[in-house]
């Protein structure tokens, strides 16, 4: 006895998928020790980079963000220590990630902002695919690790960037 098959043959234009197909995850910037729930920056997202002569590395989109939107959730690891790449969270507390919050450009006119009590960045104006994520630094440093020279170029610059609690020490010039 033959048994015929009332089915016609599947072709690639006809198959359907009766269940999601499970895409390999993007690579994140964080260990996944440090992601807990989901919205980390990752690599088909965002890059880091040296782009910009004079800047040091700095934190770029490949993919659109409005106004208000929330860009990525961050984390890192708690010091009581002021370093470069840590953002201060409370007076002797600060995160440390020198994997990606810790590369976000200076700007006196940034284009995001830091919750640092939510440990989220959010756009405070449109940013293009291909912009470097930027925001000021005095939001969240009362002393930096670092004081330098501004090169942002906005209007409104500083030309030299402290933290909220400290005084200028801009170094003399010596000839």
């Amino acid at each position: 006895m033959t048994t015929v098959n009332s089915r016609p043959p599947q072709t690639e234009d006809s198959l359907q998928i009766s269940s999601p197909v499970s895409l390999p995850k993007a690579q994140s910037f964080y260990p996944d020790s440090f992601l807990i729930g989901d919205g980390y920056p990752d690599q088909q997202s965002f890059s880091v980079s040296a782009r910009e002569e004079g800047k040091g590395f700095g934190v770029y989109t490949m993919v659109p963000f409005q106004r208000g939107q929330r860009v990525c959730r961050i984390s890192g690891s708690i010091t009581h220590d002021v370093l470069q790449h840590t953002l201060q969270i409370s007076t002797h507390c600060h995160l440390y990630d020198p994997f990606f919050t810790g590369y976000l450009l200076h700007s006196c006119d940034p284009n995001a902002i830091l919750d640092m009590q939510k440990f989220e960045l959010w756009a405070l104006k449109d940013i293009a695919a291909g912009d470097a994520i930027t925001i000021d630094y005095t939001t969240t440093e009362d002393i930096l690790f670092r004081q330098f020279p501004c090169g942002c170029g906005a209007p409104n610059c500083r030309g030299w960037i402290t933290g909220r609690q400290e005084t200028a020490k801009i170094p003399s010039a010596q000839g």
